[in-house]
Formats: structure tokens, sequence, C-alpha cells
């Protein structure tokens, strides 16, 4: 070998160790971006999954109490009344007390002695217990997010009201634990009694008529242009107008459903079947290309097999061709839902942006759904939406981290090697 090869070999193993060295720069800079992103989600949201719940004994006092109007009657002053004299305090002229004790509380409780006197209206003059959130503030100050340290006039809670804080956890009446009611909750004005489950069944609903449209389409449209359509200019213009669609930003998608399908044919604003149709239109080139894909990936020796044996083109096509693209098939269909299940631009554009306090009745009933709630906490003022913020992301990532396991599991479980 003569120098000038030597040199040149050197040269050029140079020159890949620079090339793997910038690889792994890149991989470990993606990486690092991933873990800060997670990190930064899961240590805001984490909070959210546990709660404080307050356990007070109530006087239903006949004298604040007319069972003639009760939805009229002050529930949350006799609990606030009940937790001043739990703290050995009293009422003063003014009702900044109370005012106090209020702001420590849910109205939660409230609502639940109204039910409870609904139902048995010998409650009234006796006592009884109940249990419920605290605060959203409060619960940020058992948390630690809420600091003493910080300047009285810079915090929600006066220094009197932290310090009964204190005495209620120190007496046993405050405990920690799992905060189911962000599970079992719709949304609320009210941080402590926020959920995701009117959410998470709005995404359900959405994603049902988003399957039933774009899924059967989508294949059927696959199947004709792979199998069945002639090989022209306008089959060719059809392609390449289907792979310009899936690169179309999603917002343009709901600017067309908020154009077509509620201006022109009159369907109901904010509500999942109107958002199912509005990401079915997104996800249909996604399940096209991905159909097609997985229909070229079978051998052609599948058809003439077929054919031999004389099937016509339907049968082998239905019979023999899609059957051994179905794991494709499959694959494409999971991973353009989870596509549409993180979307919120195009949901936005159609009025799925609206306070929905309790769950859907029903496909054309206004909806929410979980990017959006994400998007509507976020730009909440209270500052205990913003902890709910990130823990609705958190499951947002495990569903569609559900999603995409399952698309590879699918792949890998039914995939075939010819």
């Amino acid at each position: 070998m003569t120098e000038i090869a030597a040199a040149r070999l050197k040269k050029r193993h140079a020159a890949e160790g620079r090339f793997r060295l910038y690889g792994r720069m890149a991989i470990i800079v993606a990486l690092s971006f991933l873990v800060l992103l997670l990190g930064r989600i899961g240590i805001q949201g984490y909070s959210t999954f546990t709660t404080n719940t307050v356990s007070l004994p109530v006087y239903l006092d006949p004298a604040r109490i007319d069972p003639a109007d009760l939805e009229g009657s002050n529930f949350d002053y006799v609990v606030a009344l009940s937790l001043l004299k739990r703290m050995g305090e009293t009422e003063d002229e003014f009702g900044s007390a109370s005012d106090d004790a209020m702001a420590l509380v849910s109205r939660d409780l409230g609502f639940q002695i109204l039910d409870k006197v609904k139902a048995d209206a010998t409650l009234i003059g006796k006592t009884v217990t109940i249990t419920g959130p605290v605060k959203a503030d409060a619960d940020l100050y058992y948390k630690g997010e809420l600091k003493r340290s910080t300047d009285e006039a810079d915090r929600k809670l006066n220094d009197r009201q932290l310090d009964w804080l204190d005495r209620l956890k120190k007496s046993g009446a405050v405990t920690s634990g799992f905060n189911v009611a962000f599970f079992t909750n719709a949304d609320s004005t009210e941080p402590e009694q926020a959920g995701i489950l009117g959410a998470v069944i709005g995404s359900a609903m959405m994603l049902l008529v988003t399957a039933l449209i774009a899924v059967p389409m989508g294949v059927m449209a696959a199947v004709w242009l792979e199998e069945f359509a002639p090989k022209n200019r306008w089959t060719d213009l059809i392609e390449v107008n289907i792979n310009n669609l899936a690169a179309v930003p999603s917002i343009v998608y709901g600017l067309l459903g908020l154009a077509v399908f509620i201006n022109w044919f009159g369907a109901p604003r904010g509500a999942a079947v109107t958002g199912g149709m509005v990401l079915a239109l997104m996800a249909l080139p996604t399940v096209i290309i991905a159909t097609r894909s997985a229909l070229k990936a079978v051998p052609p020796s599948i058809r003439e097999a077929a054919w031999g044996v004389g099937a016509s083109r339907t049968q082998t096509v239905f019979h023999h061709v899609l059957p051994q693209a179905m794991p494709g098939v499959m694959t494409g269909a999971i991973l353009s839902l989870a596509h549409a299940l993180g979307e919120t631009a195009p949901l936005l554009m159609i009025g799925m942006i609206a306070f929905n306090p309790g769950l859907p009745e029903g496909f054309t009933s206004s909806a929410s759904v979980l990017p959006v709630q994400v998007f509507i906490w976020e730009n909440a003022s209270e500052r205990a939406f913003h902890e709910r913020t990130a823990a609705a992301i958190v499951v947002l990532l495990v569903f569609m981290i559900a999603m995409n396991a399952a698309a590879v599991i699918l792949r890998r479980r039914f995939e075939r090697r010819w």
C-alpha cells in the first residue's frame, strides 16, 4: 500500500469516526430533551395524584337552614362555623373569620350536607360528620407548594389560615391519600373537584367515531387504488394528493370541518360526533398510505396461486391478499388513531373548548377531550389547575404509549416474513 493510499484510508476512517460521534451526540441530545420534558411534566403533575381531605363534625343549625328552601340555605357558611368551633374561634362582627374558614374547605362539603338533608330532613338540629377535600390553596400548602415564608401579601392564604391548617393537620382532622376524584370527576370550576373522567369518555367517543369512518373508508380506498384502479394520470393525481393531505397542518382540517360539517350540514358544535368526523378526515391519508404499503408487501405469488385455482380478482384480494396484509393495516389504523387522540387545534376550531361540568350525554351533546382539557386548565388563573394540567398530560401520554405499544405488539405478533 502506497503512502498516498494509506493517508486516504486514514482520512476516511477519521471521517467515519466523526460521523459516528455526531450520531451519538445527536442521540444524547435528543434523549436529554426527552428526559427534561418528561421530568418537568412528572415533577409538576405527580402531586395531583395525592390529595388532602378533612373530616369535620358539622352542626346543622335549624336557625340557618330553612327546610322549605334547602337550595337557598348557605351550607358553606354552616360548614365554616363548624370549622371555627373546632378551632376554638368565633365569628367576628365583620364576618372575616367565616370567610377565612370557607376558603380552606371545598364547597363539596356543603353539597354533601345538602344531599343528606334532602334525603333525611330530620338531620336538621343534629351533628353529622362529613369528609371532603380541602380547598386547592390549602392543598398546595400541605404539599409544600405554598410556603409560609412567602410574604403574606403575595399568597392567597393569610397567617391565621395557615395556623388553622397546621392545627387541623396536627389534630388528625386532615389526612392525605390517593386522589380518586381526579379520575372519577368531570371538569369543575373548583380545582380540588376537577377531574378527567368527562374528557376521557369524550375522547373515547370521538375516537370511536373516527375509527368507524376512517378505517373502513381508508382500507377500501387503498384496496381500490392498489388492486383495482387503472394506472393512468387520474390515479397518479389521486395518489399525489393523498400523500400531500398527510402533510397538511391539522388546523386546516379544523377549518374544513367548521365550514362543511357545522356551517353546511348543521352538525352540533363541540360534539364528539363532529370532532370524530374532523379527525377521520385527518386520519384517512395515514390509513390509506399504511394499507397500501401493507398490500404491496404481500408477495405476487399469493395472487398468482389464487388465480391459478380459479379465484376471481375480487376473491383473490379479499380472501387472500387483504387477510395477509391485515397486520400492517391494523398497525397503520392504531397509529393514525393515536395521532388523532393527541390533536387539539382542529377540535378548538369546531368549538370543543366549552366548559363541561358533567359527563357527555351522547355523541351529539357537548363534550371535552383530553388535549382540550389540558389546554383549558393551562390557561386557567388558579395555580392548582397547573398541576392538574401536567397530570392530565401524563394520562394522555399513557394512553398514547399504550396505543403505540399495541401497534408494535400486533405487528410483531402477526407479522409474516416472506
